[in-house]
Formats: C-alpha cells, sequence, structure tokens
C-alpha cells in the first residue's frame, strides 16, 4: 500500500437543494485511479441520504431522488437580505465528525466541490479534517475549485487547490507528497485508459451516474463545459460503458442511473446507439434519466424507440428558448422544428409526456421576460411539461462577461452572488412577481399536459 487517501463529498449550503440522482463522479473516478495504483481510499459523504445515523429515513420518489436533510444556519452576511431560510443539507455535524473520527490518519486527504456559491461547505469541511489531522496535506478540486481558483487559494485553507479533471493531477500530487511514483503516461489519451469510478465505495443510494463523454462539441454562451472540460469533447468505448452499467445493476444492486453527459446524443450511430444496442442484448433491467439535457437535434424516430426499449424514463431536453435568433447566438444548439420533432418522436415511441420535459432559461442577461413566456408557450404547445431553469452567473462564459458588462456585476465578487436562489437579481431588470407569474404559467401548461 502507498498510502491511505481519505475522500469527502462535503455539504450544500444553500436555500434550497434536491438529490436528483447526486453523485460526486468526479470524486470517485480519482478514488479509482488511486486505488489501481496502490492506495487504501475512503470516503466520508456529507449526502449520503441513507446514513444509518441520520434522524428519518429518507423519501424518495419513484426513481430515487428526494429531499436531503436541512439544517437551518445562518445566513451569510452577503445573503442577507434574500428573504428566504438559509441551510445547511447534508449529515448533521456530529455524525461527520464521528465519521471523521473513525477514520486512521490518513497520507492525503480531497475534498472536492460543487457548484461555486456552494463553497461554503468545502470550507467547512476543510475546517473540521484541519483540526483533526493537522499537518495532513489537504487537496481541494472540482467545480468550483476549477472556475473560481483564485478565491480558493485565498480562502479555502486548503493546501493544494486542483482544477480541470482530477484524476492524473490527483495522483501524481499524491505519489509526491507520499514518496511514490506511478506509471501515468498509462493514462493519457484516452477516456477508456481510466478505471470507471468507484460507485461501490459509496453507500447505496439506489442510483448511479454514468458519464460516457466529456465535454460538448458545443459551445452554448451560458454553459461551463469548455471550461471544466478545456481538453476538448472526448468519448468513452459503448462497451466500457456498458460493462460499469452491469457491474453496478449486477454487483451493486443498482437499477436507477443517470446520464451525466453534455452531449450523450451526437454522431449518434458510432455512440449511443451501439450503447443501446449491447443494453437491449445484455438484458440489463435498468432505469435511465437526463437529467442534464437532450439535445433534440439528434432525436429520430429510430433512437426514441430503441431508448424507450432500453428503459429510459425521464427525458429532459434543452430548449432553454424558442427565439430563433436567441438560440443562433447561445449557441446553435437547436431548433424549434428539431425540437417539435424529438417531442414527437418521444411521445410516439410510447413515452408518456409527462415524462418529456423541455428545460427554459430565465434570468439571462438582456433576456426578456416576453421571450421566456413565448418560449414556455411553444413547449407547451409541442406537448412538452417545462422546467425554468434560472441562470446561474458561471465565471468564464459568455454569459458572465455579458453580466459584467449589462448588469456592471464585480467580476471578482463572492461567489455566493453566483446563486440562482437568490433570483430575482439584486441587478436584474426582472421582479419576484415575473418570475412566479412565469413559473405559475409553467404549472398551468403542465397540469394541462399531464394524463387524467
Amino acid at each position: 500500500m502507498k498510502g491511505r487517501i481519505l475522500l469527502i463529498n462535503p455539504w450544500i449550503y444553500d436555500f434550497a437543494a434536491y438529490c436528483e440522482w447526486s453523485e460526486p463522479l468526479g470524486l470517485l473516478s480519482v478514488a479509482a485511479l488511486l486505488e489501481e495504483n496502490g492506495y487504501q481510499v475512503a470516503l466520508v459523504d456529507c449526502l449520503d441520504r441513507h446514513h444509518p445515523r441520520l434522524p428519518s429515513r429518507p423519501r424518495n420518489d419513484a426513481y430515487g431522488c428526494g429531499k436531503y436533510l436541512k439544517t437551518i444556519v445562518e445566513k451569510p452576511p452577503i445573503l442577507g437580505a434574500v428573504p428566504r431560510r438559509y441551510g445547511r443539507y447534508g449529515l448533521p455535524l456530529e455524525v461527520f465528525e464521528e465519521e471523521v473520527q473513525s477514520q486512521p490518519c490518513p497520507d492525503v486527504v480531497l475534498v472536492t466541490s460543487g457548484m461555486t456559491y456552494w463553497y461554503p461547505g468545502p470550507f467547512e469541511a476543510i475546517k473540521r479534517v484541519r483540526a483533526r489531522f493537522p499537518g495532513v496535506p489537504i487537496v481541494l478540486g472540482g467545480i468550483y475549485a476549477t472556475l473560481c481558483r483564485d478565491h480558493a487559494v485565498r480562502n479555502s485553507g486548503a493546501d493544494y487547490v486542483l482544477g480541470g479533471e482530477g484524476e492524473l493531477q490527483t495522483l501524481r500530487l499524491a505519489d509526491e507528497l507520499t514518496g511514490h511514483e506511478s506509471d501515468y503516461a498509462r493514462y493519457e489519451g484516452s477516456l477508456d485508459a481510466l478505471p470507471p469510478p468507484l460507485h461501490g465505495l459509496r453507500r447505496n443510494q439506489g442510483y448511479a451516474a454514468i458519464q460516457t463523454s466529456r465535454g460538448c462539441p458545443f459551445h452554448c454562451t451560458y454553459c461551463a463545459s469548455s471550461l471544466l472540460h478545456p481538453e476538448g469533447f472526448r468519448r468513452r468505448e459503448p462497451r466500457r460503458v456498458v460493462d460499469e452499467i452491469e457491474y453496478c445493476r449486477r454487483q451493486l444492486g443498482i437499477r436507477d442511473f443517470a446520464f451525466y453527459d453534455d452531449a450523450l446524443l451526437v454522431d449518434s450511430e458510432m455512440h449511443i446507439h451501439p450503447l443501446l444496442d449491447r443494453i437491449l442484448e445484455r438484458g440489463l433491467d435498468c432505469r435511465f434519466h437526463t437529467p442534464n439535457g437532450l439535445h433534440a437535434a439528434y432525436v429520430d424516430a429510430d433512437l426514441a424507440c430503441k431508448m424507450y426499449k432500453a428503459g429510459f424514463k425521464t427525458i429532459r431536453l434543452g430548449l432553454e428558448t424558442s427565439d430563433p435568433e436567441e438560440q443562433r447566438r447561445s449557441g446553435g444548439k437547436v431548433s424549434n422544428e428539431s425540437f417539435r420533432e424529438a417531442v414527437r418522436n418521444f411521445s410516439a415511441a410510447g413515452f408518456e409526456s409527462s415524462y418529456i420535459t423541455a428545460y427554459v432559461l430565465m434570468g439571462l442577461p438582456g433576456q426578456s421576460l416576453r421571450q421566456v413566456r413565448d418560449s414556455v408557450t411553444f413547449a407547451h404547445r409541442c406537448g412538452a411539461p417545462v422546467q425554468i431553469t434560472l441562470y446561474s452567473l458561471i465565471p468564464g462564459t459568455v454569459e458572465w462577461t455579458r453580466a459584467v458588462r449589462t448588469w456592471g456585476i464585480d467580476p471578482h465578487a463572492d461567489p455566493l452572488l453566483h446563486n440562482d436562489s437568490i433570483y430575482p437579481f439584486p441587478w436584474c431588470q426582472a421582479g419576484l412577481e415575473d418570475f412566479q407569474e412565469i413559473k405559475a404559467q409553467a404549472l398551468a401548461g403542465n397540469r394541462a399536459l399531464a394524463p387524467a
């Protein structure tokens, strides 16, 4: 054994949080590579909804999603004017302390991070681990660490902050800190060279996240995919993906799988079709979900039918807007005709309308309320329920630059202000009544589409 590595999936600090097939996939991928190279890994999962020490059992929907335990905490002063209760989502602090104290002293501690405005969770974890294991190097990675690196370096308390994809970076750093060396070259150049994420390290939550590719060939103005994956769009071999799914189904007893891909359907004949064919050939009794949203332009009748047969249940489509000019300006990933055709194909394949949801984006810099209302109406006319997704400020994106220019936002503002839960933003022209009106419009149209 080269050494002990303790991995921590921290709490969420926010006004609202809901577990929708959430899994720290990047952290589990890092764990798999470390284990393959001789390290002993252990995980403390603050978002474990099935921990035996929780005060109550979780209540799940039909596919394993549900609420986290929420503990009300004091709001950060910068969010003091927001008329909502701020909370820590996940394990009680005393349970976290018990988990950490039960661990032998590690050689390195790895802490991941999610949304930029969730950084209080990693900070709290780092502070408490530092108190328990003084002198042990602490490494921070993940989304916040990548997009807000300078803020993380100045404020997190971590000894090292890693940005971007973390597997090889972490292995190299762990070797450096423990005085070892691994064969790094064997992992360079292909996602298939990496071992699959160590799903079994986490207590079974009833679902697993699957990522068949990284990055995206599109460059939507509001999306951070290219920033998180600067190596570009790369895909795994379909057989290896299905091997991972089969292992989770047969060995771990997991039935629900959420695809975390940003571009699952691109080049479908070479990727998603072979993947679905193998799932059907092996007779895997799985249920699949697409929380990241699908590109409607790639959904033909054949693909929709095969997805239905393979076990896809919840379909999310990225519409964002029905304004043709805005579609072109923001990245060109969808057109109204391709969206309409995709909904038609899914419906014809057997999917109920209540499980075909359109994401409509609200709150972009310079976006009119009329455009949002028209997009909701368009999606409903196509037969798709609508989920309003509020724009979150993401540093480094095109929309971030527009927000700085249009709204006069300080580009170095506290990442807590990136939170879409504080919408309407203090600098945005739309008000709370506008948001509530559009949300009511979406809900009314959704009810009208629901089966009797």
